[in-house]
């Protein structure tokens, strides 16, 4: 299947070589590419992405359990509305809608708990244009991989229930992506998730998990989709259950006769009334903007990792566009492990591919040799760079941990200023956690040892759920000690009194404006000042993320009576 990852070695650097080339082209990348009208969609999303806001009405809690098939049933002998190809049907649809009203399979409803979400519809006429705009590069790719599978088309309007087709969506469940997997769900269909790469928000790749996960829980129900999909919201161990007390007291066993939580209550009224309005847009007051059924995507297979952006500019594209098409890579480049691939739009590829052709391997990313200070470390090192220690001892063919002051390091680093990556983990956050709340004002919270959302809730008087929203989080995301949050309070001055952090200088402590200079880095800042590296983050709004620059200026504020020089 076209969405399973590309495992494969990113190709390393040669030892030592340090490549500059390319860097002077970087100003380039920001400026003057091209963006595809169909992307012209905004986006916000969280490290994880924050919750889908746009419609709560259509939004899933996203609640999954770890598919547990105590029984499985061949759907295909048991199913009675599956797609088929109809012999007026041979020509090939005029649009994305066509072709899903031609696959469209499951059981036409009335019910009552169907209308209310029709009638939302025609109270929100835009809703559905909105979606589809965003939807529109995916949607072809998606399409294929249902009718290869045979499934019902009604299976491509699950991530409008899901996210609004969000591949940035992040739920107060933890779940991410366009199709919304947990980590624990994703990770047992195959979604890779590590500091680079987050395969639920790859759409290839989540696409392919989630119809071998519809596909399965249809096997477990006997081929029965409404219960299939149920049990994609609320996991297939509560609609067993759900099943095993309708039998015990003689009652019906469907979808509809069966008690469920809320939100699976109305799931799949949600999927079903989708398929309606599409079926008969006009009838609804609705009108569907127009999709043609052409591809506007295309991926292109990379040999190892990639700045990404390096690889806008040389498809001639805006570094947000990338991220949009790419939503799983976390950082600026590629992940040096694989999937070795990049979507961009279909009139790019050629572009892309000639380009990368004509490019040394080594050129990909850009190289510095970095001098091992006293008291680093390859954690504090792959801070500063806005790397992984893994990837520096792969680089430098390290078998350990072990590192000696006054040895070089070769770094890749990103070729654009971080602020470039509008994507990344780290510009996403910033933009979440500078959101303006209605009247509130901004603090900022260092999370101390022991701490939690609960606790730090209590401090400022808001909610949990409120708090972990405003940082891109889950309520159950863990928090680490050093951490920064976002924290929005009616009364700035207050909160600060209560916060048990430093707001400013004492009367032993002075404000200094220090220059970076060149193989500075925060660990080696902090040491020479004597305060902490979580106190340089804090004071100058840095995230661990951050890497530092030759000539940047950082505040500090220093104990008069605890440093070791200036």
């Amino acid at each position: 299947m076209t969405g399973k990852a590309i495992d494969q070695h990113a190709r390393l650097p040669r030892r030592g070589r340090l490549q500059h080339a390319l860097i002077p082209l970087l100003p380039l990348i920001i400026a003057g590419c091209g963006t595809m009208p169909w992307m012209d969609q905004e986006y916000e999303a969280d490290p994880t992405t924050p919750e889908v806001g746009l419609v709560p009405e259509l939004e899933g809690d996203a609640y999954r359990q770890t598919l547990n098939t105590d029984f499985e049933l061949d759907w295909r002998d048991h199913a009675t509305h599956l797609v088929e190809a109809e012999s007026e049907q041979d020509s090939e649809p005029a649009d994305v809608w066509e072709r899903m009203r031609r696959g469209f399979a499951m059981e036409e409803r009335q019910h009552p708990r169907i209308e209310p979400q029709i009638r939302w519809h025609e109270r929100h006429p835009g809703y559905l244009d909105r979606v589809a705009r965003r939807a529109e590069p995916f949607l072809t790719h998606i399409l294929d991989e249902i009718e290869e599978r045979g499934l019902p088309m009604e299976m491509a309007l699950v991530p409008i229930v899901e996210s609004a087709y969000d591949p940035f969506a992040y739920s107060h469940g933890r779940a991410a992506g366009m199709w919304q997997f947990i980590p624990s769900t994703g990770r047992h269909f195959g979604l890779k998730q590590n500091w680079w790469y987050d395969g639920r928000r790859d759409f290839i790749a989540a696409t392919d998990a989630a119809l071998t996960y519809l596909e399965s829980l249809a096997d477990r129900f006997g081929g029965d989709w409404e219960l299939a999909l149920a049990a994609y919201n609320a996991g297939g161990g509560n609609v067993s259950r759900a099943m095993r007390r309708n039998r015990q007291r003689g009652a019906d066993q469907d979808y509809w006769s069966l008690r469920l939580p809320r939100e699976t209550m109305h799931y799949v009224p949600k999927v079903l009334a989708l398929r309606d309005v599409i079926q008969q847009p006009e009838a609804y007051g609705i009108n569907l903007p127009d999709i043609d059924n052409e591809p506007r995507i295309a991926v292109v297979e990379l040999d190892g990792q990639i700045d990404l952006a390096l690889a806008a500019e040389l498809a001639n594209l805006e570094i947000d566009d990338i991220y949009r098409l790419n939503a799983a890579f976390n950082r600026w480049a590629t992940d040096p492990d694989g999937p070795h691939r990049l979507v961009v739009p279909i009139d790019r590829k050629t572009q892309l591919e000639e380009a990368l052709a004509e490019l040394d391997p080594d050129d990909r990313l850009a190289w510095h040799r970095h001098q091992i200070q006293p008291g680093e470390s390859l954690i504090s090192i792959a801070r500063q760079y806005n790397t992984t220690v893994e990837l520096l001892q792969d680089v430098n063919e390290l078998r350990g941990n072990v590192i000696r002051a006054g040895h070089h390091l070769l770094v890749p680093r990103s070729m654009a200023s971080a602020d470039s990556y509008s994507g990344s983990v780290s510009q996403r956050l910033a933009r979440i956690q500078n959101t303006q709340r209605g009247d509130r004002e901004q603090v900022s919270h260092q999370v101390q040892p022991g701490e939690s959302f609960w606790s730090i809730a209590q401090r400022y008087d808001v909610g949990v759920r409120q708090l972990a929203q405003w940082n891109g989080m889950a309520p159950g995301d863990t928090l680490r000690a050093g951490q920064s949050l976002a924290v929005w309070v009616e009364d700035a001055d207050n909160a600060r009194i209560a916060s048990p952090l430093r707001a400013g200088p004492t009367d032993r402590e002075r404000r200094v404006n220090y220059r970076v200079r060149s193989g500075d880095s925060l660990a080696r800042i902090a040491s020479r000042f004597g305060v902490s590296v979580n106190d340089l983050l804090r004071w100058n709004s840095l995230s661990a993320d951050d890497y530092l620059q030759p000539g940047q200026q950082l505040t500090i504020i220093v104990d008069v009576t605890n440093t070791s020089g200036s």
